[in-house]
C-alpha cells in the first residue's frame, strides 16, 4: 500500500485529505509542520509522496521541498498553495517538485495527481531495472544495436502507463514511429491516435486545430468544430515539433497537462479531456527555456519520461538491417 505524507499547519484540512485518500485505498499520515515532517520521514523510509502546503509557519513548503530532495531524494513532492504565480510554480519545479495544486482544489483532482505520481515512480523503477539479454523487437521499427535496444525497452515501459512522454532526437530519427509504437502497445490502443505537426501551422490555426472553436469564434467559423484534443479523447495525441509552438499556445497546452481540460476558441464551456500526450522535438528545449523562447513550467511538465533517439551515425550496425527492411517495402 502506498505511503503518503500530508503537511499543512491546518490539522482539520489534513484530516479531510487523509479521509479522501483513505476512501481510495491510499494510506496516509499527516504532520502540521515541516520540522515534524522531516522527523517522520527519517523514521519512515517507506513514504513515497509528500503533499505539502507552500506557506507554513516556521519552515515553508519550498524549504521543506529542498530538505526532502537533499535528504530523501526518492520521495516525490507535490505543493499546495492558494498564492500560486508562474514564478512560484517554476521555482518549485526547478527545486524538484513533481506537481502543484491550487487551493481550493477538488479532492478527486488531488487523488488523480497522486496516482499519476505513483504511476511514474513505478515506471521509473522498471525503466532503471536490468535490460533483457534477448534482443527486443518493436513492430515497425528496425534496430538491434545497443542504442535501439535501450529505446525499445523504454517504449515498452512508457506503454505500461499514461505518463507524458517527450521524444528527443534529430530529424529523421523516427520520433513518430516511436510515438505510434507506444500507442499501439498501450491500453489506449483501441482509442484514436492523432498527430499534429506544431511547425506546420501558424499560431491561430494551430490553436483552432488543437482546441476547436465555437460558431462565430472568428470570421469563417460558420459552425462549431471540435479540436484534436477532443477527437483524441481516450486515445493518444502526438504533438510533433513542440519546440515550434507559440507562447500563447504553450500556455493553453500547460492547462491541458495540469487540469486535463480545454476551452474551444470563442467558448466558455470547460471540456474535460482524457488524452495521453506524447510530444517530440529536434530542438534544444533547455536552451530555448534559458532564452525565454519556451515556457519553463511547460518544459518540466512535458519532460516527465524523456526518450532520446540516436541518429543513424551512432548505430551503424543497424544499417544492413535497415537496407533489407526498405528493399522489402
Amino acid at each position: 500500500m502506498s505511503k503518503i505524507l500530508i503537511v499543512d499547519n491546518e490539522e482539520k484540512f489534513c484530516k479531510v485529505m487523509q479521509a479522501a485518500l483513505q476512501l481510495e485505498g491510499l494510506e496516509s499520515q499527516y504532520c502540521t509542520s515541516g520540522k515534524a515532517a522531516l522527523e517522520w520521514l527519517s523514521r519512515h523510509p517507506d513514504v513515497e509522496v509528500v503533499i505539502t502546503d507552500l506557506r507554513m509557519e516556521g519552515m515553508s513548503g519550498l524549504e521543506l521541498l529542498e530538505a526532502i530532495k537533499s535528504r530523501f531524494p526518492q520521495v516525490e513532492v507535490m505543493l499546495m498553495t492558494a498564492y500560486a504565480t508562474q514564478q512560484t510554480a517554476v521555482e518549485a519545479l526547478k527545486k524538484g517538485a513533481y506537481d502543484y495544486l491550487i487551493k481550493p482544489f477538488d479532492m478527486d483532482e488531488m487523488i488523480l495527481r497522486v496516482r499519476r505520481i505513483l504511476e511514474q515512480k513505478q515506471l521509473q523503477q522498471k525503466a532503471s531495472g536490468p535490460v533483457s539479454p534477448a534482443p527486443e523487437t518493436i513492430p515497425g521499427i528496425v534496430g538491434k544495436s545497443k542504442a535501439m535496444q535501450r529505446v525499445f525497452g523504454l517504449i515498452r515501459k512508457a506503454a505500461e502507463t499514461d505518463v507524458t512522454v517527450l521524444l528527443r532526437g534529430e530529424s529523421g530519427t523516427g520520433k513518430e514511429l516511436v510515438a505510434q509504437a507506444i500507442y499501439q502497445l498501450s491500453r489506449r490502443a483501441n482509442g484514436p491516435f492523432i498527430t499534429v505537426n506544431c511547425a506546420a501551422l501558424p499560431e491561430n490555426l494551430l490553436e483552432s486545430e488543437l482546441f476547436g472553436y465555437e460558431k462565430g469564434a472568428f470570421t469563417g467559423a460558420t459552425q462549431r468544430r471540435i479540436g484534436k484534443f477532443e477527437a483524441a479523447h481516450r486515445g493518444t495525441i502526438f504533438l510533433d515539433e513542440i519546440g515550434d509552438m507559440s507562447p500563447g499556445t504553450q500556455a493553453k497546452l500547460l492547462r491541458v497537462l495540469q487540469n486535463r481540460e480545454i476551452y474551444r476558441l470563442g467558448g466558455n464551456q470547460r471540456i474535460e479531456v482524457d488524452t495521453r500526450i506524447i510530444a517530440a522535438t529536434h530542438k534544444p528545449l533547455e536552451e530555448m527555456v534559458a532564452e525565454g523562447q519556451f515556457r519553463e513550467d511547460l518544459y518540466y511538465r512535458l519532460n516527465v519520461f524523456p526518450i532520446e533517439l540516436p541518429p543513424l551515425r551512432e548505430r551503424k550496425e543497424d544499417i544492413p538491417e535497415l537496407v533489407h527492411h526498405f528493399l522489402k517495402q
